[in-house]
């Protein structure tokens, strides 16, 4: 197990954009080119099942999280299956002026991965996520409402 943490990205929105853009499913899914072929199962008001094809460590597997959603404040996420299976993360959202200030903290583990492998994957899953969300939020920021 590993734990990771993101302290201090932010995003060129403030929290309201960042949150419509959150819940905008498809268009905030499909800025992520790690993942395809995504399901989503509504579990709750706050809770749903995603489901997707990730890739992760250069292979396309299958994976499935549990994502919890407590807005302004944080989305809880927790992995099902896949590579990454009884990972767990939080990304906390924070204004900061006209900008989002975003703190990823996290307890990596997988089955599949080599131990030595896991806090990579975990780097690379991060950094994944931030390199896509961001440019998206900008843009999504600069559409009229």
């Amino acid at each position: 197990m590993v734990f990771a943490k993101d302290e201090g990205s932010e995003f060129d929105a403030p929290i309201d954009v960042v949150w419509r853009y959150i819940f905008d499913g498809e268009k905030h899914d499909s800025a992520h080119k790690t993942t395809r072929n995504p399901t989503f199962e509504k579990v709750s008001e706050i809770t749903i099942l995603y489901g997707s094809e990730r890739h992760l460590r250069g292979e396309w597997a299958p994976d499935r999280l549990r994502i919890s959603m407590f807005p302004p404040v944080a989305v809880v996420t927790e992995w099902m299956e896949g590579g990454l299976a009884g990972s767990k993360l939080t990304y906390g959202h924070s204004p900061h002026g006209s900008k989002t200030c975003i703190d990823v903290y996290g307890e990596f583990t997988s089955k599949s991965l080599p131990p030595e492998e896991v806090e990579a994957a975990a780097r690379e899953f991060l950094d994944n996520e931030f390199r896509d969300d961001a440019p998206a939020v900008r843009a999504y920021a600069a559409k009229p409402k």
